[in-house]
């Protein structure tokens, strides 16, 4: 079949992220690259279409056809997660990983790794959304509402109630929908291929260090500062770190060194232990009188963050504050 003869059909009416961003990953396979896009609800145009795409009622990937409207319908991406498909997570699900191996030249096992991420931070929401899945208990009241959602942009360039309905302008409108979801998309295929994942080497060669650099593990070092967090939490799980990690020392752009304090986990303010109490908003040398260390900084007066002039002076505030804290424990224990 000619390029020049495929097609992918969804549903015409209102449109929404899910089916924009589909649409757009469904182009970014080699395959389907100049398909062209129709929109229709008629049974005919769909059958006649070479993809559909959250149109249809049928689900059968050999067919091609990717609805999730469909009773009885319950895909999910995997058996670990929960949260029902919509159609983004469909052609995700399918074709996500050549769409990586083709942006980012992947070998399997990085492949693998970015597919699942990606789906974590990217798609899952889309496909709660669009089928009505709650982030939050339904009793639980919010403190501000939240309206930039990707999800809210893209339907809020539906025409309006008051603005013409034709079928001309609500494509137009679906197209600058497709460029926005797709745009988002690459933006996050991007960093987590070009930004995200290089730190993971960066963070693992850190953890493995960690007991050459004090005895306890409780303590890292990284090379180079890069966003640490989110693969701390995943590589302590993987390698099965009974002890965890409380503080992570790094250079900033200044030369000087920072002492941040690990979180209970990657969504929380709260750390696994904080910077002493009495060191909290001090700065300079008040606060190095207080520690006892020479050439500090400041700390914050949350306890998560605090600097030095040198690693060495960095790394006696983590030591310090973990033998105070290991003191403390002593203390309440007698």
């Amino acid at each position: 079949m000619s390029q020049e003869s495929l097609t992918i059909c969804t549903h015409s009416g209102s449109f929404h992220a899910d089916e924009a961003l589909a649409c757009y990953m469904l182009k970014l396979v080699p395959t389907y690259k100049d398909a062209k896009i129709v929109r229709s609800r008629d049974k005919k145009v769909i059958d006649a279409s070479t993809v559909a795409v959250d149109v249809g009622a049928v689900y059968d990937l050999e067919k091609l056809r990717f609805d999730h409207h469909q009773a009885g319908f319950t895909e999910t991406f995997d058996d670990k997660h929960l949260t029902k498909l919509s159609s983004a997570g469909l052609i995700y699900k399918n074709f996500g990983k050549t769409i990586i191996k083709n942006r980012l030249n992947t070998n399997e096992s990085v492949t693998e790794l970015l597919f699942n991420k990606i789906y974590d931070n990217t798609i899952e929401e889309l496909d709660g959304v669009d089928n009505g899945v709650e982030r939050y208990p339904s009793d639980v009241k919010p403190k501000y509402q939240s309206n930039s959602s990707i999800s809210s942009r893209v339907g809020r360039l539906n025409p309006a109630w008051n603005e013409p309905q034709d079928d001309d302008l609500v494509f137009t409108q679906f197209e600058k929908a497709m460029e926005l979801m797709g745009s988002y998309f690459l933006d996050c295929l991007d960093y987590y291929g070009k930004s995200w994942l290089p730190c993971r080497s960066i963070v693992e060669n850190s953890i493995d260090n960690r007991k050459n650099i004090h005895s306890s593990g409780e303590i890292i070092v990284l090379e180079m500062y890069c966003p640490w967090k989110d693969h701390l939490y995943t590589l302590e799980q993987e390698k099965e770190i009974k002890t965890p990690i409380k503080f992570v020392l790094f250079e900033d752009t200044s030369g000087q060194w920072r002492i941040g304090a690990v979180s209970i986990n990657l969504h929380s303010f709260t750390n696994r232990l904080s910077l002493p109490e009495e060191w909290r908003g001090k700065r300079d040398e008040e606060l190095s009188q207080i520690s006892g260390i020479e050439g500090c900084v400041f700390c914050h007066a949350n306890g998560f963050i605090g600097g030095n002039k040198t690693r060495e002076g960095a790394l006696l505030m983590a030591i310090k504050a973990l033998n105070q804290s290991s003191k403390t424990l002593l203390d309440e224990h007698k």
